[in-house]
């Protein structure tokens, strides 16, 4: 059975007037049906707008959707009775990690959740000492997160969601307000627990360099999954990406362009190191 289930998922915003009233609604998402099963690494893209993160919301019940269904670990999010079961399998991370950290030393912070959920004290320690070292920020676990980077904020955040053991994690933009190396340690600490521990992970984002380890991608545009498939098989629809607003990763532009001036190179290419192997075989290296 999939850890979560999507069908026919859609929601709507209600619209109001500059006096209150309701005067319209807005389609965020529209007919949304996705499958995840346990150890996928799932990544939905989209543009500013496109409804992205508004889904997401439905993975763990702080949204419910006006038509179609969402099951999490076969339980129907809709159901009132179903909402702690919902919560304790997906746990979420959002873009601003200051609004989910509130404890006065990292340890703290990431001990709060299993705390909330009635874990015996010896059993919350343990939790935090591996949940810290499996996004490698267990050195600082005396710090206060005040004192931390973003990236290093950010870590603690999922650390504090691990903490919970949830079969899945959902980063809503989880780097968008992080630089570059902020954005590879995140990056890094979800694949590892993804690899390692087997969490299945769903990366919600527009940064396309972000997604070229997932196994599936999703493209979503106006609440509609437009495009699904591989990286490889996404990555190679490169004028289509533009379309919807996406930028593909430079290293994949630049094959395409190559690509359309004669050189004899392979469709999608994801990394540097597969440009380099492509250009050696052009040259005969």
């Amino acid at each position: 059975m999939e850890l979560i289930k999507t069908k026919d998922c859609v929601y709507e915003y209600v619209k109001h007037d500059a006096d209150g009233n309701e005067c319209g609604k807005v389609r965020a998402v529209d007919g949304v049906s996705l499958d995840v099963e346990q150890g996928d690494f799932i990544a939905i893209l989209g543009a500013n707008g496109s409804g992205k993160s508004t889904f997401a919301k439905h993975l763990n019940a702080i949204l419910v959707p006006n038509e179609g269904s969402v099951y999490v670990d076969g339980k129907l999010t809709s159901d009132p009775d179903n909402v702690w079961d919902v919560r304790q399998c997906t746990g979420m991370v959002f873009q601003n990690p200051d609004n989910q950290i509130i404890g006065q030393l990292v340890e703290e912070d990431v001990g709060f959740g299993p705390e909330n959920l009635c874990v015996p004290t010896n059993e919350i320690w343990q939790r935090v000492e591996e949940s810290l070292k499996a996004v490698g920020m267990y050195a600082y676990r005396k710090k206060s997160p005040a004192k931390l980077s973003g990236g290093q904020k950010q870590r603690v955040s999922i650390a504090g969601v691990l903490a919970m053991h949830p079969k899945c994690i959902v980063l809503d933009e989880p780097t968008a307000m992080l630089d570059p190396k902020g954005r590879k340690e995140v990056i890094r600490a979800a694949r590892a627990l993804n690899d390692v521990e087997n969490i299945s992970i769903i990366l919600i984002t527009h940064y396309m360099e972000e997604v070229i380890y997932a196994n599936k991608v999703f493209i979503i545009d106006n609440g509609k999954v437009v495009m699904q498939g591989t990286p490889k098989e996404i990555f190679a629809r490169v004028d289509e990406l533009k379309q919807v607003g996406l930028e593909v990763p430079q290293v994949t532009l630049l094959a395409h362009e190559l690509k359309s001036r004669g050189l004899n190179i392979a469709d999608a290419v994801l990394t540097e190191a597969e440009l380099i192997e492509e250009l050696k075989k052009c040259s005969n290296l």
